[in-house]
């Protein structure tokens, strides 16, 4: 942990509080600030990464809900399915997807981008969901079917709430990469598309590494910040039950 998380962590904050002569400073923060452009950057990956986060959560969510349900689905190798592209390189799911487009004869571009996004971190969000749906005890269920609850209710009022820690995991592990990924921007719109990532990429590449932290440090705060704030809620959740 200290070798491979602290210690680049601390070099990261090292570089993003000095300059290329090892001056302390802030000009690095101020810079980015006061760049219209990357801010407009940020911005736009924060879009494309909540777009990415509830198209993978309204797809994810039903397919999990199926692969844990025994009625629905009997087999474990579906399952194995949907997770198989986690076990491909991201860089060549991503040029398959590259390659589909052409054959198609569809433009890259935004929408290439978010078909991209989604089909390469869906996996990342129905893996978690269904690991809580399956372990999910239906004793709570069939309390809920006794009481007179309609199917409905018994799946708004039990199972969402109860499976709300999986969703949260899920989410997290979409929307972090989605911030910082850059390979799949460039691939999938032929680099007219510029999101946070390739900002740190393209700075680090030319060596300016001071700039490069500054900006991969300001990521790292606010996945940080979503982190904890993330972790409250499954801890409040957690001390009621998991229902309202």
């Amino acid at each position: 942990m200290l070798m491979f998380v602290v210690l680049p962590l601390v070099m990261i904050a090292v570089y993003a509080f000095t300059d290329a002569a090892g001056t302390l400073t802030l000009d690095n923060f101020r810079r980015f600030f006061t760049t219209s452009e990357d801010l407009n950057t940020f911005a736009y990956s924060i879009e494309v990464a909540i777009i990415t986060t509830i198209l993978c959560l309204i797809i994810g969510y039903p397919a999990a809900w199926i692969l844990s349900n025994a009625r629905l689905n009997r087999s474990k190798v579906t399952v194995m399915l949907f997770i198989l592209p986690m076990w491909i390189n991201m860089l060549i799911r991503t040029l398959a997807t590259v390659a589909l487009f052409d054959f198609l004869h569809l433009p890259l571009g935004e929408g290439a981008l978010i078909f991209g996004m989604v089909y390469n971190f869906l996996p990342f969000m129905i893996y978690p969901i269904y690991n809580t749906l399956d372990k999910l005890d239906n004793s709570y269920i069939e309390v809920a079917k006794d009481l007179g609850a309609s199917p409905f209710k018994v799946f708004t009022k039990v199972t969402i709430p109860l499976s709300m820690h999986g969703v949260m995991s899920g989410v997290m592990m979409v929307f972090m990469p989605t911030v910082s990924t850059f390979a799949i921007a460039e691939l999938l719109t032929l680099n007219k598309v510029k999101l946070l990532g390739t900002t740190i990429q393209e700075n680090v590449n030319n060596g300016m590494w001071n700039y490069g932290a500054a900006v991969a440090l300001i990521m790292l705060l606010i996945i940080g910040v979503t982190t904890i704030f993330s972790d409250k809620e499954d801890t409040r959740a957690n001390e009621t039950g998991g229902l309202l």
